[in-house]
């Protein structure tokens, strides 16, 4: 078993999502008392936050890449961003270590395309879903991305950051979203990505007419593979 490298705290609450998914996915195909071999980088998340808003994208990936390369001292053999908005520095991490990043949303696109679809809704905090650097890596495989019109996406990132990361869950945004997913789907979208951990604790399979793909579970599976195949 490979040892996979964890980037979290972004929030913990995610990360804690996919340590759980990590260790049951190990359990599940292992058997046994199985577990998976992790090395965690758990960041502030206020600070990386202050960052997001000042734009101050290269400061960030620079915390990202030094947290990087202690996970590849401590033993790593492959490396996961455990969030989808700081998947904008993932290049800069990347550059940093010798071990493989795996693309969260490579693994995301290959489960779209394997479902037949072409064109999908997305959700996820306004820098995933305005900023070229995530929808442009979806195109960059064939995929047409819709995401929701600006009040649409102010809403969805008001709740991420002053709900879902600081772990609380409301049946009104739960509705709200719910009122986006549908006018993407009146768009066009024949399936929505939540591309957001903090969304799959909100939003699930059975609160959407279309499929759902759920980024941190499709990241697990491919790190999954990565280590025991």
């Amino acid at each position: 078993m490979r040892t996979i490298g964890l980037l979290g705290g972004m929030s913990w609450e995610s990360s804690a999502e996919y340590y759980r998914l990590l260790n049951e996915g190990v359990r599940d195909r292992l058997g046994g008392l199985h577990s998976a071999r992790l090395v965690l980088a758990s960041v502030d998340f206020a600070q990386v936050e202050a960052m997001q808003v000042a734009g101050d994208w290269e400061a960030a990936g620079r915390l990202l890449a030094d947290e990087a390369r202690g996970v590849e001292a401590a033993g790593a053999d492959l490396l996961l961003i455990c969030t989808n908005t700081m998947h904008k520095v993932a290049d800069q991490v990347q550059a940093a270590v010798g071990i493989p990043l795996l693309h969260l949303a490579d693994a995301t696109a290959r489960a779209v395309q394997g479902a037949g679809i072409e064109r999908v809704g997305l959700l996820g905090t306004a820098f995933t879903m305005e900023q070229d650097f995530y929808t442009g890596r979806f195109s960059d495989h064939g995929l047409d991305v819709l995401v929701p019109d600006a009040p649409g996406r102010e809403l969805v990132h008001r709740v991420i950051y002053d709900e879902l990361c600081l772990g609380v869950v409301r049946e009104e945004s739960r509705q709200a979203y719910q009122r986006v997913v549908a006018d993407l789907v009146e768009r066009g979208a024949r399936g929505v990505i939540l591309g957001c951990t903090e969304i799959e604790r909100l939003l699930g399979a059975d609160d959407v007419d279309v499929p759902v793909f759920a980024t941190t579970a499709l990241h697990v599976e491919a790190a999954l593979d990565a280590a025991l195949g």
